[in-house]
């Protein structure tokens, strides 16, 4: 019963070796981000930026310029989309322009946030920069594309797109408004940082991570494409191992840290 429910959520594609395949590569990678951050094996960027590797050879960049090009590849590809699916019979509808939409509308909030909100300390790793960009590139050029292919077939049974439109909206705002919270810990000769005040930050230490989860989860239901659950289930192992890690760092670094203040979920986790 739950298989058939499951069933009803999601675009029956075509059997093709080809995409069993790639969907079992896109498994493998986002479990290997995942596994990595949850065994300490950190990428390379904020609080953790200087973690790992040979020091002598990485190649550091300003935090601003590597979260650029973490982002801006994927920014492209959304606006891109808009051009090399504009024709009669590529515009696919109301669904396809809502994903389409959400994810260049996310990747704009990212790059805008990078230039004018976020303050920086610290270097970010070239290598890490290129991971983020290639994963979120992959990810958000793949969830078009296959969106594009199921065009045509059969609508999912229980449609979910108004649903994952209104979980987008709150966890693109909820997103913003945790970054606005984090950006105001320092001003501009400060670069140290501070327990983090306000908004959810109460109760959990990263609450712009469930926030950014809550987003991807809305491109899932928007899309109904098994790709775009695997791109929000990638999305939540890795950030929740993230956080995770981050809550240890905090309790490193502050004997003052509420021991009630979870790491990612709530009262749960």
């Amino acid at each position: 019963m739950i298989a058939k429910m499951l069933e009803s959520c999601v675009y029956q594609e075509p059997p093709s070796i080809y995409t069993k395949a790639f969907y079992g590569l896109t498994l493998l990678a986002v479990g290997y981000l995942g596994i990595s951050e949850a065994i300490g094996k950190h990428l390379n960027y904020s609080k953790f930026w200087n973690s790992g590797s040979d020091k002598s050879t990485q190649v550091l960049l300003p935090s601003k310029v590597g979260m650029l090009i973490a982002y801006t590849p994927s920014l492209l590809a959304g606006v891109a989309s808009f051009w090399v699916f504009s024709g009669s019979d590529d515009d696919g509808g109301i669904r396809f322009l809502m994903l389409k939409s959400a994810i260049t509308i996310h990747f704009l909030k990212r790059d805008l946030e990078v230039l004018f909100l976020h303050k920086f300390s610290g270097h970010m790793v070239l290598n890490t920069a290129l991971i983020i960009s290639s994963t979120y590139l992959s990810s958000a050029a793949s969830m078009i594309y296959i969106q594009h292919r199921v065009q045509g077939f059969p609508e999912p049974p229980f449609d979910l797109k108004y649903l994952g439109l209104l979980v987008f909206v709150v966890g693109i705002v909820g997103n913003f408004y945790h970054h606005y919270l984090l950006s105001k810990l320092r001003d501009k000769n400060v670069k140290g940082y501070a327990i983090p005040r306000g908004g959810l930050f109460s109760l959990v230490i990263c609450p712009h991570y469930l926030f950014e989860i809550l987003t991807f989860i809305g491109f899932s239901l928007i899309s109904q494409t098994l790709f775009s659950y695997l791109c929000a289930s990638g999305s939540a192992a890795y950030l929740l191992a993230r956080s995770r890690a981050t809550r240890n760092w905090y309790r490193s670094k502050f004997e003052d840290f509420p021991k009630n203040v979870k790491a990612l979920i709530p009262y749960v986790l």
